[in-house]
């Protein structure tokens, strides 16, 4: 079983932050902006785009959900909420600054996203203890 390195941690991090960001983002640039453009495009393309964005979410969540569980889902998803109250609430953060906002909900996302991939590494390296899926006979 090959370990776990924060090389490979960064990795998936750096592909749930571009997929986060590629599907929507305040600046302008993703998929969404593009699909609502009034100038259009070529939408075989956009479908071709949007499936394969599906299908890399389909990936990164059913992980998520299979490492994390609901609960631990619950619970990444409020630290970080208290993060962000914690910082609004110092004035380091304001309510009214929305693409920063914006921003930080997406890295947030992206962050749970990677934790949720990676957890079953992250978990065996502190516990010693493995998750097994599939078991071959």
């Amino acid at each position: 079983m090959k370990s776990f390195t924060w090389q490979g941690f960064f990795l998936r991090y750096a592909v749930a932050l571009v997929l986060v960001f590629a599907t929507f983002n305040p600046f302008g640039y993703s998929y969404y902006h593009w699909v609502t453009s009034p100038e259009g495009g070529s939408v075989p393309l956009m479908a071709l785009a949007g499936v394969s964005l599906l299908i890399v979410y389909v990936i990164f969540l059913r992980a998520t959900v299979r490492s994390l569980g609901p609960i631990g889902i619950g619970l990444v998803v409020a630290f970080f909420v208290a993060v962000v109250w914690v910082f609004i609430d110092f004035g380091l953060l304001s309510l009214d600054q929305s693409k920063v906002l914006t921003t930080i909900v997406l890295f947030l996302v992206a962050t749970v996203l990677a934790v949720g991939v990676s957890w079953s590494h992250i978990r065996r390296r502190i516990t010693g203890q493995a998750d097994i899926d599939d078991i071959d006979e």
